[in-house]
């Protein structure tokens, strides 16, 4: 069961974006709206995934290189100053720096979108303490490159999995029973909720 944890809290992080409107349902469903056409709400899903699988897989890449030849201490310590370094930001600036895209954005410009969204919201980063762990998995003292790229390459699709499966839920119950005057009186705060998990997991990098 130890061994799950890690993939679990991959597909969990992974269902937690595909919730967050900010990472791309509610750009989707307003695309298709403004587009008149459900057909792009659908398609708008693969960009959006894409960009975020990409943007994900460019941080684990650095650290998985670094790891291999940086101690597994030093490559911790430096990822949990990133990780509550953007929790710090996020709670004295807020996240209001949103990356702009028009409605007239094709699937290229939504993919950059995308990639950038996930990038300035960490979503990578909070994926290293569980890709270290998979990768860490005989207690060796830097990463082996041998079995790392396989896990990394697992991760990276299991979590995109995980969003790109909730994002398209949450975007069908939207679109077809609920609306997007929804979000007028059930709206959930994601970004307290996002540098609450930061700050949790920069702690827990730190003491582990």
């Amino acid at each position: 069961m130890t061994d799950l944890w890690p993939w679990l809290s991959l597909a969990g992080l992974g269902a937690f974006h595909g919730v967050n409107p900010a990472m791309g349902w509610l750009f989707a469903v307003a695309l298709g709206l403004h587009r008149q056409s459900s057909r792009i709400v659908w398609l708008s899903l693969l960009p959006i995934a894409a960009g975020h699988a990409a943007a994900i897989a460019v941080v684990l890449a650095a650290f998985i290189a670094f790891g291999a030849v940086v101690d597994l201490r030093s490559l911790k310590l430096f990822a949990a100053a990133l990780i509550l370094g953007l929790a710090g930001y996020y709670a004295f600036y807020g996240h209001r720096h949103r990356v702009r895209v028009g409605m007239r954005t094709g699937m290229a410009g939504l993919a950059l979108w995308s990639f950038l969204m996930a990038t300035g919201h960490g979503a990578g980063l909070m994926l290293v303490p569980a890709v270290l762990g998979l990768c860490l998995a005989d207690q060796s003292a830097t990463i082996p490159l041998g079995n790392s790229l396989p896990i990394s390459l697992a991760a990276v699709a299991l979590h995109t999995g995980a969003t790109l499966v909730v994002t398209a839920a949450v975007a069908f119950v939207v679109i077809e029973w609920l609306g997007l005057a929804i979000l007028r009186s059930a709206w959930i705060n994601f970004d307290l909720i996002w540098t609450l998990a930061l700050v949790v997991t920069g702690v827990m990098l730190v003491v582990a």
